[in-house]
């Protein structure tokens, strides 16, 4: 499975184009800007100043004015102001300078993508976090109601505000807010097809699911995210109404099988006839003959339909059936 068409919820949305920010000293008519390169664009719009600043400090300046075919999606001044306050910041320079640079590529997307090209699903950024020296950092763009990137601010994402600047070596989409690196959590909030994954990890009888799988103790984590299909056709098989009617030790087992720790296994490293050990306790085997797929410790089959979602601390697989433990 390529992780470049990775999976992509319900039907494919245009981006509708957003107005441009109005304080930015860019032409309406979006097109390149007399031949200037993206980082040119960014030294000479007043509201990208920290932004240019933050390339320079990284020595990204070079990359962003250089030959390619970038999409870089812009924090405003404001959204950067709004960052290092929260981060106990006084200034861009305070920033350590690795942690910069994979922060300003997390925001860069290789190839031009203008408005009319975006769709839902995810992305490949050019960032990476501390998981995979190899895999980069994935993006989910929404594009429902306008254009929200990994979940929207709230969940340490962002809103495009302004679309289609159009540079020499790429385009520009401004955005409200400087995109962290997304957790593996970020990206289970971020995707609404995993909103009863979400739910289920923060029921209340339930351990801190979030903060477990947010931090780097028995990070990187590999989860097998089962869909709203899949939790939905559970129910059905189990013969419960909702999720609340799950027994308490029940769900909480069920949802660390599906996670694995201290690896982030991507689906190159994955064997046929692998045995998968889990934060349950158990094991599970994947199965490459005829697709890749898990069978659980009952004998269920669960086919894997997404691969690859990188996030910071691990990895995020879509299946579409919830596995089970021993019972």
């Amino acid at each position: 499975m390529n992780s470049k068409t990775l999976f992509r919820p319900l039907a494919i949305l245009l981006l509708a184009v957003a107005p441009m920010v109005t304080s930015c000293s860019i032409d309406d008519n979006n097109t390149a800007q007399n031949g200037n390169s993206i980082a040119d664009l960014a030294a000479s719009t007043p509201e990208l100043s920290t932004l240019s600043t933050a390339l320079n400090r990284a020595g990204l300046t070079g990359t962003l004015d250089g030959e390619g075919s970038f999409t870089v999606f812009a924090p405003t001044n404001q959204a950067f102001e709004n960052y290092l306050q929260q981060n106990e910041y006084t200034s861009i320079e305070q920033v350590p300078v690795a942690a910069l640079k994979e922060l300003l590529l997390n925001h860069v997307v290789s190839g031009t993508m203008a408005s009319s090209s975006l769709q839902t699903g995810y992305v490949k950024t050019m960032g990476k976090g501390s998981a995979s020296s190899t895999n980069t950092l994935s993006m989910f763009i929404n594009t429902s109601n306008g254009v929200v990137l990994n979940g929207g601010t709230a969940n340490g994402g962002a809103t495009v505000t302004g679309a289609d600047v159009m540079a020499s070596n790429g385009v520009v989409h401004v955005v409200n807010s400087v995109i962290g690196l997304p957790t593996v959590v970020n990206h289970a909030i971020a995707n609404p097809d995993f909103s009863i994954l979400v739910q289920a990890l923060t029921r209340e009888d339930q351990p801190d699911f979030v903060g477990i799988l947010s931090g780097s103790q028995n990070a990187p984590f590999t989860v097998f995210a089962p869909t709203n299909n899949a939790f939905s056709s559970l129910l059905q098989e189990l013969g419960l109404s909702g999720l609340a009617d799950v027994p308490q030790a029940t769900l909480e087992n069920t949802l660390k099988y599906h996670v694995v720790t201290v690896q982030n296994v991507l689906a190159a490293s994955l064997t046929d006839n692998m045995s998968v050990p889990t934060f349950e306790g158990g094991s599970f085997t994947v199965n490459l003959e005829g697709g890749a797929s898990i069978t659980d410790a009952n004998g269920r089959v669960a086919s894997i339909v997404a691969t690859d979602v990188q996030a910071s601390n691990g990895v995020v697989h879509a299946i579409n059936k919830v596995i089970l433990p021993a019972m």
